[in-house]
């Protein structure tokens, strides 16, 4: 009944080495995936893993929110350290919240 509107088209014959071309696109998506994707998300992740577990007390530190305070103690076996972020005023924080170490003396200089 839709023949009657659109026309059918056929195939002619298939291409040489269609199926081929198919595999090669395929493992350059891959190769594209790996490459801008999958490694260095895997990097940077590796990268805060090792920041994380190097935190120790009298560091100076940004938490995710933008807080600024020094760690006043950490516990190996817990993943929650405490934070001064202002004089007399402490907050437990968890360790994966932490953006970046501050070198020392930056929150004097705020």
């Amino acid at each position: 009944m839709l023949d009657f509107f659109i026309s059918p088209a056929y195939a002619e014959g298939g291409a040489a080495g269609g199926g081929m071309a198919q595999i090669i696109m395929l493992v350059g998506f891959v190769a594209i995936f790996y490459f801008l994707l999958w490694r260095p998300q895997a990097k940077r992740a590796k990268q805060h893993k090792q920041l994380v577990s190097s935190l120790s007390k009298g560091d100076e530190v940004v938490i995710g929110g933008g807080v600024l305070g020094r760690i006043t103690k950490v516990s190996d076996d817990s993943e929650f350290f405490t934070m001064e972020v202002a004089e007399g005023t402490e907050i437990n924080v968890q360790k994966n919240a932490v953006a970046a170490v501050l070198p020392k003396g930056t929150l004097k200089s705020i």
